[in-house]
């Protein structure tokens, strides 16, 4: 099935860029379950090898299934939140998409773009992800979930509106200027 930006794009429009979450993100989802299984295991090992604290290991292992119930539902709110956002840069707007059930859209024309933040906390230096905050004129404002290169994902936004630009600042032919 075609993505939402591939199914809405217009005659002669493009996908330029498609943002992606960073693989730490995943990482993330992926430890509230796996630390929670880590100790769940431990505690059955450690249970058999002392009999004598039964109570004590029970009690244990009854607080890492919750905490095992309670990742499976961090995994998977964080994993759906990945699984259904679409973000990307066409040659005439930015788009956001995103909902399991229902279906929410934020796009900005290129040219209605008015400034784009960057931001990005220590370990997102060092391993290259960030959010991005687009500003539309008006009101009209969007900030991306952290993504992968933010810096290209600006690039290529920058590199659109620059495009757009040249091709409407292009008379056309036979125009004569004013």
């Amino acid at each position: 099935m075609p993505s939402y930006i591939d199914r809405s794009l217009g005659d002669g429009e493009t996908v330029i860029i498609r943002a992606h979450f960073h693989w730490l993100y995943s990482l993330g989802a992926w430890l509230w379950i796996i630390l929670p299984l880590a100790a769940l295991a431990a505690t059955f090992i450690h249970a058999g090898r002392d009999p004598a604290n039964q109570a004590t290991w029970h009690s244990l292992a009854v607080a890492f299934v919750v905490l095992l119930v309670v990742g499976l539902g961090v995994f998977l709110k964080l994993m759906i939140r990945k699984w259904t956002t679409e973000l990307g840069v066409t040659s005439h707007r930015f788009v956001e998409k995103y909902g399991l059930f229902t279906m929410r859209t934020n796009e900005i024309a290129l040219p209605n773009i008015e400034g784009v933040k960057i931001h990005q906390s220590f370990p997102g230096r060092i391993f290259n992800y960030g959010t991005v905050r687009i500003e539309g004129t008006g009101v009209d404002s969007v900030t991306t979930p952290q993504i992968a290169d933010p810096v290209g994902f600006v690039r290529a936004i920058q590199t659109a509106k620059e495009h757009v630009a040249g091709l409407t600042a292009t008379p056309r032919p036979g125009a004569h200027p004013a």
